[in-house]
């Protein structure tokens, strides 16, 4: 057997990520707000992308973003996306006329609301701007440090804690070591933080839950040696083992009610919540509402969804007097332009078309709340409208739909089948919801086991195991049975 060197041919395929289809493939799993961000980039890099400023959609050719697209149980979502936008009488437009406004200088097409001053002098600036602004916890700590101590040694202890702190307002470092860090005494640095746990918010710079509340507690003058006790057996609380505590504490359960009551009120983190900004509203991206003859209309956010234009005539205009580098330069933004276009109604349709059959799968949620949600994957999706898995899954990633029931996200509808004594799967959500409601519903004399959910349930027509009802109350954050009667057998 001869060795040397040869030449052979070889037919085979494969499939090429070129970085048009790889950004295509981005701009499905990003959000409205995402796109508008990235597009907001494209407009800058590419002279021949515009922004569409204009609202005007020509009454021929709809903007994918502007049609209302119906859904019914009859329907096909394929052809539900390319429907036209439904007559004036039946669509009612979501930017309407506002009652409070009347004409002004109609000569200009301006209107101004009835009240509104045309003089100079009045304040425009907006309430935000007139806030003050907002003082962080450390710096708000340290304020009250310099205007308590007046010794160096107390100002550097109390400066070392407020840097030693924890998001939570904690101190996990044990005083030991920050007096041995420091080179002072223990009980110097103890007193220093007994004076700085009373600082605002109080409760700040303990080391365990009980001394957290225990300083709270302080400064209510609450703080007696029933309360004491109970702080002492926080376990037991958790445990709602409240007949040891009245033994414990000395109290009648009237009186053990109160103080748990108490307990509740405080801030276990009390610094938890000083530095945290407001959570940004959820924007949806799609727009659900119920249409005249009983099915739902879809639509994507047009406050949300970019507008981009190709300026072709700039193109034409700027060519003829470039060279060749210039006009290959401007060669590959227009035809980028162009993708770029095509690459947003694509995802445009795309979305539409998922949220559809979505809402085509789940009309049952809509119309009669979460026992009424079905059983849903990422295939019975595909299958429907000729999509992959992960094309489905893209598409539903980091997007939100307002219904009205509320705004949810499009991953939300997908829920594992529970398989049904009657043949009927029934959706894992719905059962956890089922389970919420009949604990919710139990008393004091009748607490459901988890063998009891279980035989309720069967009962309904779902076939589930004990196990997964244990799984699915601990999710729910519902303690067990035997916490549950101690909990209500005294209740707080």
């Amino acid at each position: 057997m001869a060795l040397g060197p040869r030449l052979e041919f070889r037919q085979s395929q494969s499939l090429v990520m070129t970085p048009q289809l790889r950004q295509a493939i981005k701009l499905l799993q990003l959000s409205n707000m995402e796109v508008t961000a990235w597009v907001e980039e494209e407009l800058e890099r590419n002279p021949l992308l515009e922004r569409d400023e204009s609202g005007d959609v020509p009454a021929e050719r709809p903007a994918l973003d502007q049609v209302a697209v119906p859904v019914s149980e009859a329907a096909d979502t394929a052809d539900l996306v390319g429907a036209a936008t439904l007559p004036a009488e039946n669509a009612a437009p979501l930017d309407g006329e506002y009652e409070g406004y009347e004409a002004f200088g109609q000569a200009d097409g301006i209107r101004i609301p009835n009240g509104g001053g045309n003089s100079f002098d009045s304040d425009e600036r907006d309430l935000e701007d007139t806030l003050e602004g907002h003082t962080s916890l450390r710096e708000h700590l340290s304020e009250q440090m310099r205007l308590t101590f007046e010794d160096r040694q107390d100002r550097l202890i109390g400066a070392t804690l407020i840097a030693m702190l924890e998001p939570s307002g904690r101190l996990g470092a044990a005083p030991e070591d920050i007096a041995r860090a420091l080179g002072a005494e223990v009980a110097c640095v103890e007193a220093v933080r007994a004076r700085m746990m009373m600082f605002d918010p109080a409760g700040m710079f303990a080391r365990s839950l009980a001394e957290c509340l225990a300083a709270q507690l302080r400064e209510k003058n609450r703080l007696d040696p029933a309360m004491a006790a109970l702080l002492e057996n926080l376990e037991c609380l958790a445990r709602r083992d409240h007949r040891r505590l009245m033994t414990i504490c000395g109290v009648d359960s009237e009186d053990l009610t109160d103080m748990i009551a108490e307990i509740k009120a405080l801030n276990p983190k009390p610094g938890a919540n000083w530095d945290v900004s407001a959570l940004p509203p959820v924007i949806p991206d799609v727009l659900m509402r119920a249409a005249p003859g009983g099915d739902w209309l879809l639509e994507l956010n047009p406050e949300t969804l970019p507008r981009v234009l190709v300026n072709e005539s700039f193109y034409l205009r700027v060519s003829r007097k470039l060279g060749r580098e210039e006009k290959n330069f401007l060669a590959e933004k227009l035809a980028t332009a162009n993708w770029l276009v095509k690459s947003l109604q694509q995802r445009a349709q795309t979305v539409l078309k998922v949220s559809a059959e979505i809402v085509l799968r789940q009309d049952g949620f809509f119309r009669h709340g979460v026992s009424h949600l079905r059983p849903l994957i990422l295939r019975d999706i595909a299958d429907a409208v000729s999509l992959h898995e992960s094309t489905v899954s893209r598409v539903t990633a980091n997007k939100y739909i307002a219904t009205p029931r509320g705004i949810f996200e499009l991953k939300y509808f997908f829920t594992n089948a529970i398989a049904g004594s009657d043949g009927e799967s029934h959706s894992a959500e719905a059962v956890r919801h089922r389970i919420r409601a009949l604990v919710g519903a139990e008393n004091a004399a009748d607490i459901l086991s988890d063998d009891a959910i279980v035989a309720v349930l069967r009962k309904e027509g779902v076939d589930i195991a004990r196990r997964t009802v244990a799984k699915y109350r601990e999710a729910l954050r519902i303690p067990s049975s035997v916490q549950r009667k101690r909990e209500k057998a005294v209740p707080a």
